[in-house]
């Protein structure tokens, strides 16, 4: 769509009245719904349409949601979403430092009746100067995670849904690049606020509002 000339880089965070979410005609002028190009819409909604785990993920997604909004926990939701998708064989990509959320993890998915696959991430770590990491980044740890490893190991195993457990930042976007299952996050890492990322966000006004300075 590029930038709105009268409103340059103005996005869907930068509104205030979500006409688009009750599709209530309330749009501002640089609304991404009301500028759409001509045929774009359809063209994505081809692509839920006619690729069959696009459109099997999106309804069972939506069922889910349906069945068990405000009901059910994030694990919960993550096995029931498993189950109407047909995956049976579950990926664990998990950070070291929460190997014990994910052998938690893992026996609440076993004992729901899936098989379970899981990788560390420092899986077949080295030096991080191999991969041209700067050598001062070794003082928190002087070995690589290794998330396209971790991606390759799962994909071999064939798992049909894969699960992030705390993967650093940038280490979860390479994992998702690489994996061939779909990919859902449990956990986000953040090691200061017991990993509840959105901590920050609600306190930006007391506690955390040096974020805004």
């Amino acid at each position: 769509m590029g930038e709105d000339k009268k409103n340059p880089g103005l996005s869907c965070v930068d509104c205030g009245l979500t006409g688009c979410n009750k599709r209530n005609g309330t749009y501002p002028d640089f609304c991404l719904t009301t500028h759409l190009e001509e045929g774009e819409l359809d063209e994505v909604l081809k692509l839920y349409n006619e690729d069959t785990e696009n459109q099997k993920i999106m309804s069972v997604a939506a069922q889910v949601e349906y069945e068990f909004y405000n009901k059910f926990t994030r694990v919960e939701e993550t096995m029931e979403f498993a189950r109407r998708l047909g995956a049976e064989k579950l990926g664990i990509a998990t950070c070291a430092g929460l190997i014990n959320e994910s052998r938690i993890l893992a026996k609440i998915l076993r004992r729901g009746g899936f098989q379970v696959y899981g990788t560390i991430c420092k899986v077949g770590a080295v030096d991080k100067e191999l991969v041209g990491i700067d050598p001062q980044c070794k003082k928190v740890g002087a070995h690589m995670c290794n998330p396209i490893l971790q991606a390759r190991l799962l994909n071999k195993e064939k798992t049909q849904l894969n699960i992030v457990v705390g993967l650093c930042v940038g280490h979860d976007s390479l994992f998702y690049k690489y994996s061939e299952a779909p990919v859902t996050t449990l956990i986000a890492k953040d090691r200061v606020l017991g990993h509840n990322p959105a901590a920050a966000l609600y306190t930006c006004n007391s506690y955390y509002s040096k974020l805004l300075k």
